[in-house]
């Protein structure tokens, strides 16, 4: 269940007893994937929107733990009090299967094959879906001037990165990216597939249907949505 934080020196903060899971986030692709994996495990946490908007994610008290200045972020405090501090959403979401994951649903064993397959997927997330969507997202939305060229180059990456999607879930034939069942290499790719949406999504059936049965999960309908 989450609990929401309206404020960083509200008392809920101050008065919160370990264990206990925090995150900081706004719902966009990046904040999405981990808490869809933190609904998806039953996990009880609290939330802190953060307001990339007027800054706050540049803030002082925010760049002590997260020097980068973006979000996603989790402060993770055990029984004892110890605090662990994760940054990037792709480590968090790595950290929380090692942690809390136990049974390796939605992820695989270390050090086998399919765990592998698990980081291969995850990185090319990281490394292009992400970048490349996000500079497209940028581009046609809130660039201060059209730049016909930006728009263009990463439409045409993003569409080019469905395709090897596409062509993943049909070589791997479980409607998975990898293995036989949903796991975090499914997961940091679905909130950048989803929105914004593509028209040339059509053009990939088996994405399009990896897209809408993950959707239709009710705990990623509920991770979507936070924060609220």
């Amino acid at each position: 269940m989450v609990h929401y934080i309206i404020d960083e020196s509200d008392p809920k903060e101050s008065g919160l007893e370990a264990p206990y899971i925090k995150l900081y986030s706004l719902a966009t692709p990046n904040g999405q994937k981990v808490s869809i994996l933190l609904e998806l495990l039953g996990l009880d946490y609290h939330v802190r929107k953060i307001d990339i908007s007027r800054g706050e994610c540049k803030e002082d008290w925010y760049l002590q733990f997260n020097p980068n200045g973006r979000i996603p972020s989790l402060t993770d405090v055990d029984a004892k009090g110890k605090v662990t501090h994760i940054n990037e959403s792709a480590a968090i979401m790595m950290y929380l299967c090692d942690k809390y994951d136990k049974d390796r649903k939605y992820s695989f064993e270390y050090g086998t094959d399919l765990y592998y397959e698990q980081l291969e997927w995850v990185f090319f997330q990281m490394a292009g879906l992400g970048p490349m969507k996000g500079q497209f997202h940028h581009f046609a939305f809130y660039a201060p001037e059209k730049v016909p060229y930006g728009i263009d180059r990463y439409r045409k990456e993003t569409v080019r990165l469905f395709s090897v999607l596409e062509e993943r879930l049909t070589r791997n034939k479980t409607g998975y990216l990898v293995g036989d069942h949903l796991s975090i290499a499914d997961l940091v790719s679905w909130p950048w597939v989803n929105r914004p949406r593509l028209e040339e999504l059509e053009q990939f059936p088996r994405l399009s249907q990896w897209l809408k049965d993950i959707g239709e999960i009710d705990a990623v309908k509920r991770g979507s949505q936070i924060p609220a």
